[in-house]
């Protein structure tokens, strides 16, 4: 079960990497709603740090802000939380290659 659900956010965070440009004013209100939601995520994970739903929301909406170095650490917390879910450990390597660098 928990699987088709790691597989389904893999599904969204990828397409978060993938999703084209819009115009600018949309941008910039897209850009406000994410960063709402980052500020969102950020304050659930300080109450509850390996809360994986706060995690993987935090990871889709760095990707979604173009915010690749952003998404390294609660990915890599997700493939410490997840051991098994090689689905996390080729998205890190992915969001890596993209510019988050190495570490």
């Amino acid at each position: 079960m928990f699987g088709s659900t790691a597989y389904g956010a893999i599904g969204a965070i990828n397409n978060a990497i993938n999703q084209p440009p819009e115009n600018a004013k949309a941008a910039s209100s897209v850009e406000s709603q994410l960063q709402a939601q980052e500020r969102e995520y950020k304050l659930v994970l300080q109450r509850e740090p390996e809360n994986q739903v706060a995690l993987k929301g935090l990871v889709e909406v760095r990707l979604r802000m173009k915010n690749a170095q952003g998404a390294i650490a609660p990915l890599e917390k997700l493939v410490k939380l997840n051991l098994s879910q090689q689905e996390y450990k080729i998205l890190l390597a992915q969001v890596r290659k993209q510019g988050g660098g190495d570490r």
